[in-house]
């Protein structure tokens, strides 16, 4: 039977920790902020904003939110970004994506000043991830898959690593930061060539790939660390990963369930990266 890597165990330390540095902050007179740009009334944005918002209000972090119209034009998109990054009290956004159509979401997200990007959103962001600099912050999900791996002890160094997923949402700065723990990297992705036995020959492997179920036990082998960003829903209804559990969990050492895995981190990693953006900002 596999270890399950829990998230709540991840999240009650980490929010431990946030709420030391926000009382640090507080004894300087400085409330961290999050700033929320909405634009429409898309369900799973709401959900994640509702989700967002209370962690907040748990571990002592503000917020402020500025909702749109669907049928926002790219100039007042623009305008309110404009507001934000202007804002000393606001020290870091999160910005939902994807935008309607008719915005141009590179030009919207490149708006955003890096130091206040908190999802990596941003080309800035995401070229601190390639090259291990401090510009903005790391995407929230491939940061929550590090920290399950730093919280339960798993040493990285000279281990092979398996990325399965290439988007640069996830995988591509999943398999960065794993190489920034000295792991040997493969991405594998739809375009692979016998997938299984490549998956199969690794000791670390994070799977978000998009597809409920895509993993199985016939890509896995005895003595695995897997780690399931995906979220789906199955048939019955109910939230699944991109691993099928049941045939995995058999196989492997340890295994993130879903849910109740990485997806339970991933909000503490965002107030955290608003708490130590409100940091950098006083120690600037």
């Amino acid at each position: 039977m596999a270890k399950q890597l829990l998230g709540k165990e991840v999240t009650a330390a980490l929010n431990d920790k946030i709420k030391s540095n926000v009382a640090q902050l507080q004894e300087k007179g400085i409330t961290p902020t999050l700033g929320i740009i909405r634009v429409g009334e898309n369900g799973s944005d709401i959900s994640y904003e509702r989700g967002a918002t209370k962690r907040c209000e748990t571990l002592g972090v503000a917020f402020e939110k500025f909702l749109l119209p669907e049928d926002v034009t790219e100039k007042e998109l623009l305008e309110v970004i404009d507001k934000v990054n202007k804002d000393d009290k606001i020290h870091g956004v999160l910005l939902f994506r994807p935008l309607p159509k008719h915005l141009n979401q590179s030009v919207i997200e490149n708006a955003l000043d890096p130091a206040k990007d908190v999802d990596c959103m941003t080309d800035g962001s995401m070229a601190g991830v390639f090259t291990g600099k401090q510009i903005g912050f790391p995407p929230c999900t491939p940061q929550a898959c590090m920290e399950i791996l730093d919280h339960y002890g798993i040493d990285c160094t000279g281990k092979k690593a398996v990325v399965v997923g290439r988007s640069l949402v996830v995988g591509k700065p999943a398999a960065m930061m794993l190489v920034k723990k000295n792991a040997t990297v493969t991405i594998c992705h739809t375009r692979t060539v016998d997938m299984p036995s490549v998956v199969r020959e690794a000791d670390i492997v994070i799977v978000a790939a998009g597809r409920a179920g895509v993993i199985d036990d016939t890509y896995l082998s005895a003595g695995q660390i897997v780690i399931d960003v995906g979220i789906n829903v199955n048939e019955e209804g109910k939230l699944c990963g991109d691993v099928d559990y049941a045939k995995a969990e058999p196989v492997v050492e340890a295994i993130t369930p879903v849910p109740g895995g990485v997806g339970s981190v991933t909000t503490s990693v965002l107030v955290g990266h608003v708490v130590e953006a409100a940091t950098r900002k006083f120690m600037a």
